[in-house]
């Protein structure tokens, strides 16, 4: 895709946005099915249902998929979109390349070992490696801009409110 087929399909969403701001909310849902032979959750991804489990620190075998690392895999997807997406509509070629994200977490917060362990990652580092002939200043703004539009980026740098509730019996 080039930057004109791209503004081509993004125009009239931004039009509708700009005119109808409430268009531009939408709500995006997942599911999962809790596990009752393992301690699990079947989560239905819209492409395959991935069964998340312990990590292995935590007493998993390793044999489900560690939710932490399915948030690092949503930060890589999500950048290498947008970084994808901004590189062609400000005109950078990228012949090809890798996204990875690497994250710290002190297990002791999560199995309550110690009360001032934090739960979650503290540290979270992405890195991309790019081929492309862009300048240091063109890839320093590719970074900037895909740092600033990348959902998931945002949504780990400036966390909403999460509300947490049991369905009513």
């Amino acid at each position: 895709m080039n930057a004109d087929a791209l503004r081509a399909i993004q125009a009239p969403l931004k039009d509708r946005y700009r005119a109808d701001p409430e268009t531009a909310v939408i709500t995006l849902h997942a599911h999962g099915t809790l596990g009752t032979e393992a301690i699990s959750c079947k989560v239905e991804t819209g492409k395959a249902l991935v069964e998340a489990g312990l990590h292995p620190a935590t007493g998993g075998d390793g044999s489900f998929a560690c939710s932490g690392d399915m948030l690092l895999e949503a930060l890589v997807a999500c950048a290498g979109v947008t970084l994808n997406a901004v590189a062609t509509a400000i005109g950078i070629t990228i012949r090809g390349g890798k996204v990875s994200a690497e994250g710290d977490l002190d297990f002791r917060g999560t199995l309550g070992v110690d009360k001032q362990a934090a739960v979650g990652f503290r540290d979270i580092r992405l890195r991309f490696d790019i081929d492309t002939d862009a300048t240091p200043e063109q890839r320093q703004n590719l970074l900037r801009l895909t740092e600033r539009y990348c959902v998931i980026l945002q949504t780990l740098r400036q966390p909403p409110v999460v509300a947490a509730s049991f369905a009513a019996p």
